[in-house]
């Protein structure tokens, strides 16, 4: 008899509809050396603290660390289509500024922007993004360029809120795992 209904229930979709709302959730952070833990290690980077902190939270969260050092905008633009899987729900968009640093313009660094959202949403992924100066500069590493391990804190932080947000406004809506975690 429970096998009946545990049939039944499957053959009515309840479980196709659990199944796909527990979806894992696929971030890519795309940006530059602040990305990929210049100074600090890939494991003290915002992207890795990020995912443990959804996973706190009772998140089925995978970030993937697309940060390349000396990456443009433009070179994030070439390489956006390979660093940004199919199953992404989410990309953290973190352009730095190498732009200018290597003798590029604010237009351009603009443009590129512009384009790499408008072709990720084109694909339905969410885009965050956000500009170093949300890092206060007392947690600025020597050189005053790259986030020191509390740097990268506080973006993870500043970030955590905006990516379950954007999760929730999906269509696949991940749900916290059975653990009973709130938000």
């Amino acid at each position: 008899m429970l096998l009946a209904c545990a049939c039944l229930a499957f053959l009515s979709g309840e479980c196709v509809r659990d199944i796909a709302a527990a979806a894992p959730l696929n971030i890519v952070a795309l940006g530059a050396s602040n990305t990929s833990g210049w100074g600090v290690g890939s494991q003290s980077a915002y992207p890795a603290l990020l995912e443990a902190m959804l996973k706190a939270k009772g998140y089925d969260a995978h970030v993937i660390n697309q940060g390349q050092s000396f990456d443009t905008t433009a070179g994030m633009l070439r390489r956006m289509d390979s660093a940004v899987p199919r199953n992404t729900s989410v990309v953290i968009l973190n352009p730095g500024g190498n732009d200018l640093r290597f003798f590029g313009t604010e237009e351009q660094r603009a443009a590129n922007i512009g384009a790499i959202m408008s072709r990720l949403r084109a694909r339905n992924i969410k885009v965050i993004a956000f500009e170093n100066s949300i890092v206060p500069s007392n947690l600025y590493q020597w050189d005053g360029i790259h986030f020191k391990t509390e740097g990268h804190n506080v973006v993870a932080t500043y970030l955590l809120p905006r990516v379950i947000a954007a999760a929730k406004s999906q269509s696949r809506k991940p749900t916290p795992l059975a653990t009973g975690a709130a938000e």
